[in-house]
């Protein structure tokens, strides 16, 4: 490299350094940012979307819309993201069925590790265990051995397969050496009105969606599927606490297109990070019995990864797979 070529290349690096620099110090001036939630409006992950697209927006001085793009376990919308400009303006809010899809799925559509970058953790939420009024157990211990001696045929039913209240009744199947028969339904809503019909006998469903069957008492709950029990329910019991080694616990959060710029992930992580400390936020989510979980992109792509092989294994375990 003759001289006039080497300082034109210095030259050069400079003003790429420079543009990416006065890119991130502007962002997000140019436009509205949208926020993709690859499911249905009106679930939980949509009302936490809506609740962190007004914070920060306020916090980022930018309207933040949100995006419903529901289908195929959320990939249709994942994929979308995956596949935008990555400059900031398109962000998903995803759950963790999206690392549950990796195995669940032979084609999502895009590669989660490759072509989508954590920006920061939302929210955990617990799952929990609830059943029809008509079982005679009255405790976790008592279904649990109700499961374990098939005193009668137990269906229960999930939001369909490979989702987490399927993959958390594959679990309590293997812990308790039960056999209990999986019913996929299309959603939770509809699992939790057969459950209340008695046409399956037990669901294990966001809290969020069942607490107004828990307090009315037209369900019964009886355990959380977190490692700790719920500050929202702190009378139930962790299934661990029966069956040590259950835990299966629900989250959502911001993803950004691969090769978004570093200082934009940064910005929003720290714009979520005050959001998290928001009171309405944290009254909201407590309500709901969820908890804030914000952490860095680092941490975030730590969890991501150990989720990928952790709901692998249960996928396997449960037998579930989707062309």
């Amino acid at each position: 490299m003759n001289r006039n070529t080497f300082f034109r290349t210095i030259v050069a690096l400079g003003l790429a350094v420079s543009g990416a620099a006065t890119y991130a110090a502007d962002w997000p001036a140019e436009k509205p940012i949208t926020l993709v939630v690859p499911l249905a409006a009106g679930g939980s992950t949509d009302n936490t979307a809506r609740l962190l697209a007004e914070k920060l927006g306020k916090e980022l001085g930018q309207q933040i819309i949100v995006d419903n793009r529901p289908g195929a376990g959320g990939n249709i919308g994942s994929a979308l993201v995956a596949r935008a400009k990555p400059d900031g303006y398109t962000l998903l809010m995803a759950t963790s069925t999206i690392t549950t899809n990796v195995t669940l799925y032979k084609n999502m559509g895009f590669d989660l590790r490759n072509d989508l970058v954590p920006v920061s953790e939302v929210a955990r939420i617990p799952n929990v265990l609830t059943i029809n009024k008509n079982i005679p157990a009255k405790t976790l211990k008592e279904f649990a051995a109700y499961v374990h001696d098939k005193k009668s045929p137990i269906n229960y039913g999930s939001a369909g397969n490979g989702t987490a209240s399927h993959l958390s009744g594959a679990l309590f199947n293997s812990l308790a050496k039960g056999e209990m028969l999986h019913v996929p339904y299309k959603g939770g809503a509809p699992a939790n009105t057969d459950l209340m019909g008695g046409q399956v006998q037990a669901v294990f469903s966001p809290m969020v969606e069942v607490l107004p069957y828990i307090d009315s008492g037209k369900l019964r709950a009886l355990a959380v599927t977190t490692k700790e029990r719920s500050t929202r329910m702190p009378d139930l019991p962790a299934v661990n606490e029966a069956l040590p080694g259950f835990e299966v616990t629900l989250w959502n959060g911001v993803f950004a297109p691969a090769a978004t710029p570093a200082d934009v992930v940064e910005k929003l992580n720290k714009g979520i990070q005050n959001v998290l400390k928001d009171e309405t936020v944290l009254k909201t989510l407590a309500e709901q019995g969820s908890t804030p979980a914000g952490n860095t992109p680092a941490e975030f792509k730590k969890l991501v990864d150990q989720e990928i092989e952790k709901w692998g294994t249960l996928v396997k375990l449960s037998g579930a797979r989707v062309e």
